[in-house]
């Protein structure tokens, strides 16, 4: 679910009378709570499992079918991770003709900005908490970020 409409949500919640709302959507399900002390918002995607494939009767005599092999786990890269600190709008520039402020391969030293992340309309830039070199992008330029999203490796 789009973040502004998330937002506008909200803002409709706390602005009328009614005192919870719940939607229902393809990529997921929000719960907004108004007063209290609950969680004023709660955001589950829920991805729908695929279904099993049923296969046709073997011919009398035909060898026994062969069970499909899962291919392994891809293993998370190594190296230190740096997390998003907020949830918000990832930009790898300052503005969209700029260039990027790291790339793959890019040393950087402790302090370096590497992102920035949109929030409520503020610019918060994202600094190197390790001096090394980037491994690894994992944010998508414009795509939201939630906390504690892994965004980049440095080694």
């Amino acid at each position: 679910m789009d973040l502004r409409k998330l937002k506008t949500l909200i803002d409709l919640v706390s602005e009328s009378n009614i005192s919870e709302l719940e939607i229902t959507e393809a990529e997921g399900k929000v719960r907004i709570v108004k007063g209290g002390m609950a969680a004023p918002v709660q955001y589950v995607q829920t991805l729908a499992a695929p279904a099993p494939a049923v296969a046709a009767p073997a011919p009398a005599g035909a060898p026994a079918p062969t069970q499909p092999t899962v291919p392994p786990v891809e293993a998370a890269p190594a190296g230190h991770v740096i997390k998003s600190p907020m949830v918000g709008t990832f930009y790898r520039s300052s503005s969209p003709g700029a260039p990027a402020f790291v790339e793959v391969g890019s040393q950087v030293k402790e302090g370096d900005t590497l992102c920035i992340i949109e929030a409520m309309k503020i610019l918060n830039e994202i600094e190197a908490d390790k001096a090394g070199t980037v491994t690894h992008i994992l944010g998508e330029n414009g795509q939201a970020v939630e906390y504690g999203q892994p965004l980049f490796i440095i080694e």
